[in-house]
This record gives structure tokens, sequence and C-alpha cells, in this order.
């Protein structure tokens, strides 16, 4: 018996018990739409973290206070601050650079009106825009005076802008932060959105305002103004390690560390901060796609038990076959056509399952989670090889049963 009869003979067995083959391709289904849509998630969270840090710029040097960790339990792990004062220094004291700013940063609720948000609030200087590539789109950004006067004034996020004013211009209105009054002057251009996060629900307002008419003693310790960050711009790619390590100098020094003694601030380029973030999403991308792979073992297993029973009850079926002469490798293959067969279909069910969930989730606007060939071939090749594990002891086990005893069978 050829291959193209026992593919008809499999398709026949198969359509003969429709809902239990539907039944049975279901763990399959589940496990590959798993692996592909989570592997969507993670490339399209991958690419937007690539795209939001390559967007600040690729010379952009950031202190943050602690101490940050790669590795298990990475993160931020020491409890410290920076001061207005490192900044100074920093300012004062670091070569090979163009610009720095620093920032102190706090959620609020804005309001015009009678609409209101909740959007992170950022006290900084004129120096932030060219730093982390924030530009006016409409009015203009903070100036000099603005630092010099405290002026309550704010340039708000596109997105921000939408919320509050649907269509209306926001130049020289007036919104409240926090209940207190600020004059709009500039709308900032749009920096995109994504699941981690959006620039564009952003306020900016002078760091001498926040200071004094904002934040209060949310932004002092022990009688000092503290940061929450402070961003540098390199002059070229060749110096950033050599602004990196003027930085850790410097701020060592002010902290009154020893070179042995763990660093209570972290000196990031958004090299490496990109490095840290794309290691983590592989890694987080990796463990729920074994975790989603463990469906397709489920649903492999599934299959191997419906095929047992599927030899049982065409014991006499088998033994009809090879009283006419049938050789066992002739009913070993055409039970294995039939494992991979259920497992083929379901793969290309799930494939169809991981791509609607990945564009739901696109279309909700969490992540633009990206489908690749890599990840559908991946899923679909791990499907055939489902099916063909478990469907060997089957096959093997109908190939194996005596003919005589099988025709007796009832």
């Amino acid at each position: 018996m050829n291959f193209s009869e026992n593919f008809r003979i499999a398709i026949r067995a198969l359509a003969a018990n429709k809902l239990r083959s539907a039944l049975t391709m279901l763990g399959i289904i589940i496990g590959v739409g798993a692996v592909v849509a989570l592997m969507a998630i993670g490339n399209g969270a991958t690419a937007e973290i690539t795209n939001q840090v390559q967007g600040i710029g690729t010379n952009v040097i950031t202190v943050f206070p602690g101490s940050f960790q790669r590795g298990p339990g990475g993160g931020q792990t020491t409890r410290a601050f920076l001061y207005y004062k490192d900044y100074e220094l920093l300012k004062k004291n670091v070569s090979g650079i163009t610009g720095i700013a620093p920032s102190f940063q706090r959620g609020y609720t804005v309001t015009y009106g009678k609409k209101s948000v909740d959007v992170s609030v950022v006290a900084t200087t004129p120096q932030f825009g060219p730093v982390r590539a924030y530009e006016a789109e409409y009015g203009r950004f903070l100036a000099d005076a603005d630092q010099a006067s405290a002026a309550k004034v704010a340039v708000i996020g596109s997105q921000t802008a939408t919320d509050l004013f649907s269509g209306l211009n926001p130049v020289g209105r007036t919104i409240k932060i926090n209940n207190a009054p600020f004059e709009v002057v500039g709308v900032l251009k749009s920096k995109g959105a994504s699941g981690f996060g959006n620039g564009d629900e952003i306020v900016l307002v002078p760091l001498e305002t926040g200071y004094d008419k904002l934040f209060g003693s949310a932004a002092a310790v022990d009688g000092k103004r503290r940061v929450t960050d402070i961003s540098m711009s390199a002059a070229s790619p060749e110096v950033v390690d050599s602004v990196i390590v003027q930085a850790e100098r410097i701020l060592r020094k002010q902290h009154g560390l020893t070179l042995t003694d763990e660093l209570d601030f972290t000196v990031l380029s958004q090299a490496a901060f990109l490095g840290v973030l794309t290691a983590i999403t592989a890694t987080l991308t990796a463990f729920l796609g074994a975790i989603a792979g463990i469906s397709l073992l489920v649903g492999g297993i599934g299959i191997m038990n419906i095929m047992l029973v599927s030899v049982t009850e065409r014991t006499r079926e088998i033994g009809l076959r090879k009283a006419v002469g049938a050789k066992r490798k002739a009913i070993m293959l055409q039970f294995l056509i039939e494992t991979v067969m259920l497992s083929l279909i379901g793969g290309t069910l799930g494939i169809g399952l991981g791509w609607a969930i990945a564009a739901g989730v696109s279309a909700a606007d969490l992540v633009q989670a990206k489908v690749t060939l890599d990840s559908v071939l991946l899923a679909f090749f791990f499907a055939a090889a489902v099916g063909i594990f478990f469907g060997l002891y089957p096959a093997f086990r109908a190939s194996r049963l005596n003919p005589i005893e099988a025709l007796r069978y009832e």
C-alpha cells in the first residue's frame, strides 16, 4: 500500500470521528496559539523598547539613585538619593558633554475645567529638551527666564493636550497641577506610546518652580534638594565611556565612597540601558514561551491517548489488513500519518489563533505585537514533532498486533 492510500485512509478515519478529532486537536491548537502569541508580544515589546530608547539618543547617559544590578533579581537595590548638588558638580567638572539636565518627577492630577488626567509631572531645566530629544510643536519650550523667576508655566505632552483640551489650542490657557495654576506655554511633539509607558502623557515645569511651588518637602531630604535623575548628552559615541567614568569618579567622591564601597548610584548609557531591558524582555519571552510549550506536550499526550483508543477500536480492521498481506511498516505508517495530521491541522489552526490574539493585543494598543516567520515555523514544526513523538507508540503497538488474535477481537 502506497503513501497516498495510507493518507486517504487516515483522512477517512479522522472524518469518521469529527468531534473526537476536534477535541484531540484542542491541546495542540491552544499550545501553538499561545507560543505564537507570546513570542509576538515579546518581539513587539522588544521593538518598542528599542525604538523608545533610541528615540532619546544613543549618546544620552543617565544617572539614577541606587545601585542597578544585572542578572536574577537585578534592579535598583540600594535606597539612596541624588541631589541638586550632584548635578552642579557634574555640570562643572564633566568634560565631553553637550548638555546636562536634572529632573524631579512625580505623578499628579492635572485639570482644565471639568477635565482631569493623571500624568507624570517633571520639573527640569531648559537643557532637558535637547538632551532628551523633546521639542515643542506649538508654542515654546521652557526658557532660562522661567527657571530664574520660578515662573508657573508648563509645557505639556501631545496626549495630555488631547485629553485636556480636545482639539483646542492649549497655548496661553491655564491648567491646575495639584490645584496650583500653571500657564501652558507649549505642546511637545509626539514621541509615541507603548505598553511600557506613554512619553506623550507628561507635563514639564521649571525645576525651580517645582521646588518652590509644587513638590514641597517631597523634593528634599535633610534640607537638601534632591533629583530623581540626571541626564547628560555625550558629544559623540566615542566619549560615552569617558563621560561615564568621570561621572562615577565625581559622584563617588561626593558621596564619600571608597574604591571598595558599593555605589549608591548608577550611571547608564542608553546602549547599556537598552541591553538590560532587551535581556529582561528576551528572558521573559523565553520563559513564557516555555510555559506555553507545556500545552503542546499536554496536547501530544492527548493525541497519544486517543490514538491508543483508536488502535483498540480498530483491532479487527488491523487484523484483516494483516491477514490480506499488509506489512507492519504499512500499519505503522497509517497510524503515524493520522497523528501527524492531527498535529499539523491543530498547529495550523493554532497559528491562526496566535495571530488573532496578537492582532487583538495590537488593536487594544497594549503592545504592537509582531508575528515573525521564525515563530510561526518554530510552532508549526514543533507541533509536527509532537505528533511524530507521541504517535510512534500507538503506531508501533498497532503494527505489533497478532493478526489471528486481532481477527478474534470483539
